[in-house]
């Protein structure tokens, strides 16, 4: 990957007239936003504990739908020294949830110029099937590095082996696909997994970092140099979550505690002042973070053309 060669045009099918990918340069590391697409779910994924006419005031005043709202899936690619980062892996192709828009990953890797042989780290912030799935596309394996390091949270795998499910409020047939999905990867990618406790510097400036919440082994990823920071927050953060940071998304599974590490999470980037970018914030997900009282808000970025 080099940033000079990632903005040039590539040949695309008339459903593919849209961004797919963005370069971003933490002083001496590259960093690309790739989309993974987007995922129809109901509004009510955004807050389920929230009430409802809070909720649907909210998406009123965003100029959303009240029934059902496109997710966007974004993945990143880093490149730090030698080595090629691949951050999550996007949702894959499960024909059973017949999500013909999401699962782009790939083929977006492959029109950035990137060759799947070129990545030698994968770093998972968690283990549900839209951060895995790409791995799990047929012909995907036989491409990659046979020294391969994909690195995740020793209590996110230790999790699915048993997962709970108890406090989460996910659409029909998503639960059963989240187990399938992580039990498919753990089964294809034992040998290449190298479990972290809490934190691992997988390169120069690039440190993955357990949060918990989420999924007890979710992870960030912090890259910083120089003077620059930015940090890929996974499913910490989502769009609703800077106003009302303590609704509960319905993929979390301790929803509590993943209001209370979101708060922090944004809390840091406010003081910090680093870039953030986010698994499900519209793409391309780039942009600062300012306190607002008790409350967040979100300040994308200008597009750097």
């Amino acid at each position: 990957m080099d940033l000079d060669n990632t903005s040039h045009p590539v040949k695309s099918s008339p459903d593919e007239l849209v961004p797919s990918r963005y370069a971003v340069r933490i002083g001496d590391i590259e960093v690309l936003v790739i989309s993974d697409g987007v995922l129809p779910l109901p509004t009510k994924m955004l807050g389920h504990n929230a009430d409802p006419t809070e909720r649907a005031a909210w998406l009123n005043d965003m100029f959303l739908p009240q029934d059902a709202f496109d997710w966007a899936l974004n993945a990143v690619v880093v490149r730090s020294g030698k080595q090629t980062i691949l951050i999550d892996a996007g949702l894959g192709l499960d024909p059973e949830l017949n999500l013909p828009r999401a699962g782009q990953l790939i083929k977006r890797l492959e029109a950035a110029g990137i060759d799947l042989g070129s990545v030698t780290d994968v770093v998972l912030t968690h283990m549900h099937m839209d951060h895995v799935g790409g791995l799990l596309v047929g012909g995907v394996k036989e491409q990659l590095r046979p020294d391969l390091k994909i690195h995740v949270a020793a209590a996110e795998v230790k999790f699915w082996e048993a997962p709970d499910f108890s406090h989460v409020s996910m659409p029909p047939g998503f639960p059963d696909a989240l187990r399938a999905a992580a039990k498919q990867f753990r089964k294809e990618y034992e040998s290449h997994l190298r479990l972290f406790d809490d934190e691992y510097e997988v390169a120069p400036g690039v440190v993955v970092s357990r949060t918990g919440g989420h999924t007890p082994g979710h992870s960030v990823v912090r890259v910083a140099s120089g003077k620059d920071g930015l940090m890929f927050a996974g499913d910490a953060v989502f769009a609703v979550g800077f106003e009302h940071p303590d609704w509960f998304n319905g993929f979390e599974h301790d929803p509590e505690e993943a209001a209370r590490v979101r708060v922090r999470l944004l809390q840091e980037l406010a003081q910090t002042g680093g870039l953030l970018v986010a698994t499900h914030m519209p793409f391309p997900s780039v942009g600062h973070v300012a306190a607002d009282g008790d409350v967040f808000r979100w300040v994308p970025v200008f597009w750097d053309y």
